[in-house]
């Protein structure tokens, strides 16, 4: 007999400590999945608190109404005759868990921490939670008073355990088991169940979503097997950005997906399949029923409900082709929601840019287009909570928005900042870029500022320091573009807390920054300059992203200008490049090589030693191990030097592992011994021929 069974995986934009926001999301979540007629609902990690809570996992409070949303939920009469999961903090014998709590009908079935926790990159689980040990293990939990009451129940079975209802059985896994390379999923396929349900909470780096597509796919055709992925998406207040891509899986074939970068709050997929096809799938590898024959069982908690349909001619879901976002795009939409969403929560009135005719400036200019653009697009499609949310942002309670370039009108404010004192004159490409993406753009000269600052050192010390236009020397040259970036933060600044003061506003703009990745990894960002804007956007992104991104996206975007702005921007990037190699000579640091440091430092943990030794392989067509050992010699030095620029670093978009803009991501020092005497001798002796000892 066919069992047909429709599941719901959840993707859900949480906020980290809005319980009433959380709360109404993961209800209407479940209305959703009621209404597509799914009798299983998952959803993402920690969805009740939002997962970037931090340190507030430490506070009592965080549990106590993490318990009132559920005891909300339970009570609910949206959420009966369906089974849901969601995920929340538990604190059990005085240990804190990173949780599953299933129930149905008012009824706790069980409470499911997570086994294997995940430390890596952003995460630091192990600071707020305790992995659960015992394997397929339960011990008994006493309900707090307020679940009690509802429930008319006192405990509940918390450990590694898995539902049975009359007609087949639901597994859990929580993110990282699934990653890991003893996945639970492999023991719990081999005990017969047929389903397994992961709450998530992934964030988004370049090009990953084919990854944890390819992992899902490949895990239910090793094992056999229906397989939930709900995950977080958006901003919940941190850097990073949760990815979403909710994927319902079967025996190797993906069956529903959801939207990688969206700005909906919640979004339900559903899949109707079928539980005897997973059986026969399984019956059909010899080798698999061996290891089946003799695998431990799991703890059962017996669920008095049938999952599955007796509609014979329910309609099933079919395979489905998965189309994955180029790099390019990924850059303009996943920056583009991450801005959206922090503006949005923020409580200010839209962001202000420093557009100076450069590449960085002009690429922040268009992400924020994008982000009008993805606006205007999801307001044509019906979202009237981004439409609500644009009206608040932009104080105008009755505003329909004509164009994406009308958006960018009320939410960003550009300035050109024209001084002699730097050889640059980019003012033609500023009006080019402000035309066609409309946003309001303001024009200054700052030389007056610069004069008055100059004339107080200058009658203090004695001497008048020369820029680049006056012939000075490197360092004065370096001195005096440094001051002048100080001095257009200062001056960003009043403009961001006053210009809505003229539209009779209370709220102020988030000033942007424009540094990328290879900047801030040899330090040509000015500490205390645009380094100290509220957020940056391409802070994680190396040039060659940037470049990239700006030619995918001028053109995407129908820009009327784009032709002539890539030529003129293409001509300032290289004089810049120029420039900035020019200011020390003794670094001999070009950009595009950056990135190969920046990618051999993080993605390959090499050090001064085993990067040379890398680069003399890579690099020995190109360049004397002599060069390549200066080169890199340079760069370390000028990382070293530069390192504490990182610890005043604007928030950037985390999508690259290879950023070091978050000094939590890149936990490294910031004093460093420039000389790297012992390390550098390393390299001098193998340039000599000498033995080195390897580890």
């Amino acid at each position: 007999m066919e069992r047909t069974v429709t599941l719901a995986a959840c993707t859900l934009n949480q906020w980290a400590m809005d319980f009433k926001g959380n709360y109404e999301r993961i209800r209407e979540s479940i209305r959703v999945a009621k209404e597509k007629g799914a009798r299983y609902r998952g959803g993402p990690e920690l969805e009740v608190t939002g997962y970037s809570c931090g340190d507030h996992f430490y506070e009592s409070d965080t549990f106590l109404h993490s318990w009132e949303v559920v005891s909300r939920l339970i009570e609910d009469p949206i959420c009966e005759d369906i089974i849901v999961d969601v995920g929340m903090p538990v604190m059990h014998k005085n240990i804190a868990y990173n949780c599953r709590v299933i129930f149905f009908n008012k009824k706790l079935l069980l409470i499911r921490p997570k086994i294997i926790l995940c430390d890596n990159g952003n995460f630091r689980e192990t600071r707020w939670f305790t992995a659960w040990k015992k394997i397929r293990e339960t011990e008994t939990y006493r309900l707090p008073s307020i679940i009690e009451n509802i429930c008319h129940q006192e405990m509940v079975l918390i450990g590694d355990a898995i539902l049975a209802t009359v007609d087949t059985c639901i597994g859990f896994e929580i993110c990282e088991e699934l990653w890991n390379a003893r996945s639970t999923h492999i023991s719990q396929s081999l005990d017969g169940i047929e389903i397994i349900s992961n709450g998530s909470a992934a964030y988004h780096e370049l090009q990953n979503t084919k990854s944890l597509a390819h992992l899902i796919k490949s895990t239910t055709a090793k094992c056999g097997g229906i397989y939930i992925f709900s995950n977080l998406r958006g901003c919940d207040g941190d850097r990073y950005y949760f990815q979403g891509c909710s994927l319902i899986a079967m025996n190797g074939e993906i069956l529903s997906k959801g939207e990688t970068f969206s700005l909906q709050d919640i979004e339900v997929i559903v899949s109707t399949l079928c539980l005897e096809d997973v059986k026969m799938y399984r019956n059909n590898t010899r080798s698999r029923n061996i290891a089946a024959s003799f695998s431990p069982p799991y703890p059962r908690v017996e669920v008095e409900f049938i999952l599955s349909s007796a509609d014979l001619y329910q309609q099933l879901s079919e395979p489905i082709v998965l189309r994955h976002h180029t790099q390019e795009e990924e850059i303009a939409i996943g920056t583009a929601c991450w801005l959206w969403d922090y503006l949005r929560r923020s409580g200010q009135g839209g962001y202000f840019l420093s557009l100076q005719g450069d590449i960085n400036s002009s690429s922040c200019a268009v992400v924020i287009y994008s982000m009008c653009f993805l606006i205007k697009n999801a307001i044509d499609n019906g979202n009237e909570t981004v439409l609500k949310e644009l009206r608040e942002v932009i104080g105008k309670p009755t505003y329909v928005p004509r164009s994406a370039t009308e958006i960018c009108n009320n939410l960003l404010v550009t300035c050109y900042t024209g001084t002699e004192y730097l050889c640059e004159n980019r003012c033609c490409i500023v009006k080019q870029l402000t035309s066609d993406i409309g946003s309001c753009h303001i024009e200054t000269n700052i030389d007056s500022v610069i004069d008055a600052v100059v004339h107080v050192f200058s009658s203090t010390i004695g001497f008048i320091p020369k820029c680049h236009a006056s012939n000075g020397n490197t360092r004065e040259i370096k001195a005096m573009r440094q001051t002048i970036e100080r001095i257009r933060m200062v001056i960003f600044y009043l403009f961001a807390q006053l210009y809505l003061l003229l539209k009779h506003r209370s709220v102020s703009l988030l000033v942007l920054g424009t540094g990328d990745a290879d900047e801030g990894l040899v330090g040509y960002g000015t500490k205390f300059g645009f380094s100290s804007a509220d957020l940056s956007p391409l802070g994680s992104f190396n040039k060659q992203d940037i470049q990239l991104f700006l030619e995918f996206a001028v053109c995407h975007y129908k820009l009327a200008n784009a032709g002539n702005l890539l030529h003129a921007l293409k001509v300032n990037y290289d004089w810049e490049s120029t420039a900035k190699s020019l200011e020390d000579l003794k670094c001999n640091i070009v950009s595009s090589e950056t990135t190969v440091y920046g990618n051999l430092r993080k993605y390959f943990r090499c050090g001064p030693y085993s990067m040379f030794c890398k680069l003399a392989s890579t690099w020995s067509n190109i360049w004397s191990t002599t060069v390549i050992a200066h080169k890199v010699k340079s760069f370390f030095i000028s990382y070293a030097k530069n390192r504490h620029k990182m610890m005043v670093a604007a928030p950037s978009y985390y999508a690259n592992p290879s950023s070091q803009h978050d000094n939590r991501f890149d936990q490294r020092q910031f004093i460093y011994n420039t000389k790297w005497e012992w390390q550098f001798q390393a390299i001098d002796n193998c340039l000599q021929g000498k033995n080195i000892t390897t580890s």
